[in-house]
């Protein structure tokens, strides 16, 4: 950085005595604000009183000019460019497992099939106590640190002390790090008879691989309906979101469209015909479906091909284009607008340099009664669009409205369940009770089906959570009786992921989300579903 800057802060110094000794007459017609700022940054670098880090100067300075901007315009260092790519690029390299900390020490949750740490031998239950001879349990190390001593170059080794249950002394396993991949789709199996289930969780480059192979084997278990679950998916690439909605379209329907004020206008059509074109699709969203989720809810909804069901979507329809440096460092500057085939703008309103209002948009969704009540929904009666096919109306205004309102359940959410939550105290019980049973749960349901149908939240387990609580959390039995159902469900559902795998936990909870409840019966009662949408 100073290399570059160099003969630039001497020609600021000969420019601002020149500047300051010559007649304003004599003044340069022409001093753009781009020449400001470069002199600025030498007049600070060349005369501040105390040395200047030049590099965080202009980091702060980028930031401060992209925040004055839109809401999602950012710059990122190169740290933060590498984490973020490798969750949207879909992997990195590292061994292999998913683990939690549990008072400070690291248990193998499970190990990814065919990673690394699977083909040494590592199983779920075992506790990694250091590698390459540096304690990574019983320090109090933060998860990211635990991170940097586990991942690392492709072909690069690990060696790990492990403590296994039933195992006198540490074993010791030495790991060849190994390209591991991180997966969009988080759950997909069969809801009910006919009808198939996919969750995904996040866009990546590899999300349309991932959902095709998912639609193929529940098209092959006989699923004929499907819901597409898009609650809480945040967005990322917008690339496969286009390619998914592909697959439920005609050739030439449009799916999404992008205006800017400098970049040329695009527009994405369905290339081919879609090969699921008979059943009945629900997509389930809430407020925090965002981005590519709200392209691929927007498309199918805009052609009358799914019902939308659940809340208002989060509005985030501004596209960023990715701009890197030379160091690794990347501004994501907005470019354009995302338009849905209708013509409704994704991006909700926003006041320019206004984060703070933007980001309590949440919190006003909730006071004004939004997500509780339908009728407390404000619709711009400007802001009113068709159908391409039905010509229903729909609503523009930011986000995507549902066809199928849900409001959000808050009668289970006490005080208690909160902090047991909060603190952490479920996931921490569920761990150690899978540690201390899982050969014996493993041999009483061998599968995962077997464990959904036949395990039981006994009220012996639900006291032995109270009682792990009890030194963090007061007792009230009150809140405790209220938010019984649910804290049997997650229970249940943790133990299950525990055990098997993160499709299981949704399998086992979905039944307690309402917006999944009533995505399913829509498409368990066809003739209400045909009279929000009739067939093609």
């Amino acid at each position: 950085m100073k290399r570059i800057f160099l003969p630039l802060i001497a020609l600021a110094s000969l420019a601002i005595a020149s500047y300051a000794a010559m007649p304003q007459s004599s003044m340069p017609r022409e001093f753009t604000s781009a020449d400001k700022l470069r002199y600025a940054f030498a007049i600070i670098e060349s005369f501040y009183v105390d040395s200047v880090p030049s590099g965080e100067l202009v980091e702060d300075g980028i930031k401060a000019m992209l925040k004055d901007l839109d809401p999602h315009s950012s710059y990122s260092d190169a740290s933060e460019t590498k984490e973020m790519t490798e969750k949207l690029d879909g992997g990195f390299s590292g061994i292999g497992i998913q683990f939690n900390m549990l008072q400070d020490t690291l248990f193998v949750i499970q190990t990814t099939a065919g990673g690394p740490s699977e083909a040494v031998g590592i199983l779920a239950g075992d506790k990694i106590i250091a590698a390459n001879d540096t304690a990574i349990s019983g320090v109090k190390m933060k998860n990211s640190e635990v991170i940097k001593h586990l991942r690392g170059p492709k072909g690069t080794t690990v060696d790990l002390k492990v403590l296994r249950r039933g195992v006198a002394e540490p074993i010791h396993f030495r790991v060849t790090r190994d390209d591991i991949p991180i997966y969009s789709i988080d759950a997909a199996y069969m809801a009910a008879p006919g009808i198939g289930y996919i969750r995904v969780a996040r866009f990546g480059e590899n999300t349309y691989d991932e959902f095709a192979k998912a639609l193929d084997d529940l098209k092959k278990k006989g699923a004929v309906d499907l819901i597409i679950d898009l609650q809480d998916n945040g967005g990322g690439y917008m690339g496969p979101a286009p390619k998914i909605a592909e697959r439920f379209l005609e050739y030439g329907d449009p799916i999404v469209s992008t205006k800017g004020r400098v970049t040329a206008p695009t527009s994405f059509t369905a290339e081919r015909k879609g090969d699921w074109q008979d059943g009945r699709v629900v997509v389930l969203v809430n407020q925090y479906s965002a981005s590519a989720a709200e392209i691929l809810s927007g498309a199918l909804q805009d052609n009358d091909r799914a019902v939308i069901v659940g809340r208002r979507t989060f509005g985030k329809g501004l596209v960023q284009r990715p701009m890197p440096f030379p160091d690794g460092s990347m501004i994501r500057l907005t470019t354009s607008r995302y338009y849905t085939p209708s013509g409704r703008c994704i991006q909700k309103p926003y006041t320019k340099g206004d984060d703070e209002a933007y980001n309590h948009d949440m919190r006003e969704r909730f006071d004004s009664g939004e997500l509780m009540h339908l009728d407390s929904i404000r619709l711009d009666s400007t802001e009113v669009y068709q159908t391409l096919r039905l010509h229903r109306p729909v609503y523009g205004g930011g986000g995507i409205m549902p066809d199928r309102f849900v409001p959000l359940d808050t009668a289970f959410y006490t005080p208690y369940y909160r902090d047991l939550v909060a603190k952490g105290v479920i996931n921490q019980y569920c761990i150690k009770y899978v540690d201390d049973n899982r050969k014996a749960l493993k041999k009483q349901y061998p599968t995962v089906e077997k464990f959904i149908d036949n395990f039981e939240v006994t009220p012996e387990l639900m006291q032995g959570l109270i009682a792990k609580a009890s030194s963090d959390v007061e007792y009230n039995d009150e809140q405790y009786q209220t938010s019984r159902p649910t804290l049997e469900a997650i229970v249940k559902a943790m133990i299950g992921r525990d055990l098997f795998d993160t499709p299981a936990y949704f399998q086992i909870y979905n039944p307690q989300n309402p917006i999944y409840v009533e995505g399913l019966r829509l498409l368990q009662s066809p003739a209400e579903y045909d009279a929000l949408l009739p067939r093609r």
